[in-house]
């Protein structure tokens, strides 16, 4: 039965669309693979009871039997990240004040899912609102490394990047406010993407304003990846600042040629996002996949005072994630059940204004502005998915990166916010492996609305390397 999670996400539609495998099949071996393996790593939490996703299945086998319309996702297995509500499966958004929620509907984004025939498993661990780029929580604990479980999984999807390069779902969803779907997907060994804002619809505080958190698809291939995206994605008349159009564009697999085109590889942007001894050398054989796509690669980033869009984005990040949970930190004994970077978020924006906020606001027009301008000249640019190699499960986040303090429990993701603050979308892929056998990967970034350039490049560089492939976890070796 190891031979159907082993499935890319498209092969794996189009063998239950021609009834090649049944739905309850492909359910129980998705059960099998979490039972054996996911007790390692702790990636999938609120898993359903087996009896009960097997009735599923059947009913989904019915449909398929019966001739009903069947969506692209009919019949998979699905974990949903734990900050999205799903009706009738405990959401916890790693939180013990939320420990016993259990949500009477579904958010936007799962309501397009189980429309499509996804069948809900569970959830996928997540730090505590999804706060910093490693995956553990008072409510279900720590997420370990697909490659190694000692070391952390990256967040906040952590969970969802581990179950995926461990074939215990056929795709995940994700969102990213500085890196959350970017770098564990990079430190797992698969595919994430940061969409465009507007692209993929999803439920908010405030329909009208919006935030610079994104949700967007993660796969162990690029086809995946389009098929999740084209589900996600749309118009949603629940989203007004949602784009138009309808995400089955996404879908379609794109030919290109890349010969000509212009990659600018940041590097850790002059010095200004350190990165650790190794992780520049892991990127570099991409750059080369690159080049042998016909690009040409130079070192380049924009011209900008970086260190002025690194302290508008604490400004513009304060008050996002602070007015979230502002309710909860006012309620004293809510407030004590807060993880100390919650605390900071509120606290740090309590002491902002309205005049603090639009002039961080002003601040990123410009950052943003030098990277348009920057684009007129380069078609991409690339940097690492982290500045770090997954580190120890037990540390709460880096404290310092080559010998540099880092002064806030994230600014050791501060090149990963920077591409947040600009806008533009950015596609993690796979890059390589460093000395201790840890993976890394590179974002591809294009410029704002540009996701299907950044998808296409990622198709060629998925068909050129065959990375889900060539270097899988021990884990699942271990069950082929």
């Amino acid at each position: 039965m190891t031979a159907i999670p082993a499935l890319d996400a498209v092969a794996l539609a189009a063998a239950i669309r021609a009834r090649e495998m049944s739905c309850v099949e492909v359910m129980s071996a998705y059960l099998d693979q979490i039972d054996a393996l996911n007790s390692k790593v702790n990636a999938i939490v609120a898993l359903q009871d087996r009896d009960g996703l097997i009735a599923q299945a059947r009913e989904h086998d019915d449909q398929i039997a019966h001739g009903e319309p069947i969506g692209p996702l009919h019949g998979f297995p699905l974990a949903v990240k734990d900050l999205q509500p799903v009706k009738g499966i405990r959401s916890t958004s790693g939180s013990p004040i939320l420990a016993d929620f259990i949500p009477k509907f579904d958010g936007l984004m799962v309501s397009r899912l189980r429309a499509a025939g996804a069948i809900f498993l569970g959830k996928t661990n997540t730090p505590e609102f999804g706060l910093g780029s490693h995956t553990f929580n008072p409510v279900y604990g720590a997420t370990g490394n697909a490659y190694d479980p000692s070391k952390s999984a990256g967040g906040s999807s952590g969970g969802a990047a581990v179950a995926l390069a461990l074939r215990m779902v056929p795709v995940a969803d994700g969102s990213d406010y500085g890196g959350s779907l970017r770098n564990p997907a990079g430190w797992n060994n698969v595919f994430g993407f940061r969409p465009s804002h507007g692209v993929v619809p999803d439920d908010a505080r405030d329909a009208w304003l919006p935030s610079m958190a994104v949700t967007g698809p993660m796969a162990r291939t690029m086809p995946g990846l389009a098929l999740l995206l084209s589900v996600q994605a749309g118009y949603d008349v629940r989203a007004p600042l949602s784009l138009p159009g309808d995400g089955a564009r996404f879908a379609a697999p794109t030919t290109r040629n890349f010969k000509g085109k212009r990659i600018a590889w940041a590097g850790d942007f002059g010095g200004f996002t350190p990165c650790a001894p190794g992780v520049l050398d892991a990127c570099r054989p991409a750059l080369n996949v690159f080049e042998d796509l016909g690009c040409m690669v130079d070192e380049a980033f924009p011209d900008f005072p970086l260190d002025q869009a690194w302290r508008a984005l604490l400004v513009l990040r304060a008050w996002q994630a602070g007015s979230r949970l502002h309710a909860l930190y006012k309620d004293p004994a809510k407030r004590a059940l807060l993880k100390a970077e919650a605390v900071f978020e509120v606290e740090t924006g309590l002491k902002l204004s309205a005049f603090d906020v639009t002039a961080a606001g002003a601040v990123r027009t410009a950052w943003s502005e030098a990277v348009r301008r920057f684009f007129e000249t380069y078609d991409y640019l690339v940097i690492p998915t982290a500045q770090v190699f997954p580190f120890d499960i037990a540390l709460d986040w880096p404290h310092e990166i080559a010998g540099i303090a880092m002064q806030t429990y994230h600014e050791w993701q501060k090149a990963q916010f920077l591409i947040t603050m600009s806008g533009c979308p950015s596609l993690a892929i796979p890059a390589g492996f460093g000395a201790a056998g840890l993976p890394m990967g590179v974002q591809i970034v294009g410029p704002v609305r540009g996701d299907r350039a950044c998808l296409d490049l990622g198709s060629a560089y998925d068909a050129a390397t065959l990375w889900s492939e060539r270097r899988k976890p021990i884990l699942w070796q271990a069950r082929e």
